[in-house]
């Protein structure tokens, strides 16, 4: 698929929602709303991409992606509940 297709940007926001949805569920035991899934979920792909990198791990498929962005995502609602009393 190419990057700038629409099915592109349908599927990256629907694994976002999903991946925001699951680090809701891991961390409170409740999602955050459609939107705030879809940012936790994003931010948190990026975080964890990110924290991957530091620590020399590769994730060469689709499985292990989906595991760092998930990963990410529940650090940053940790963190979120870290410094937002009622996050």
């Amino acid at each position: 698929m190419e990057n700038n297709s629409l099915g592109y940007w349908v599927w990256f926001l629907f694994i976002g929602g999903v991946i925001g949805w699951l680090a809701g569920l891991i961390i409170r035991g409740r999602g955050f709303g459609i939107i705030g899934d879809i940012v936790i979920g994003i931010v948190g792909a990026m975080l964890g991409g990110w924290m991957a990198r530091i620590f020399g791990l590769y994730a060469g498929n689709s499985l292990g992606a989906f595991l760092v962005a998930l990963v990410g995502a529940v650090v940053l609602v940790g963190l979120t509940r870290l410094v937002v009393r009622n996050a």
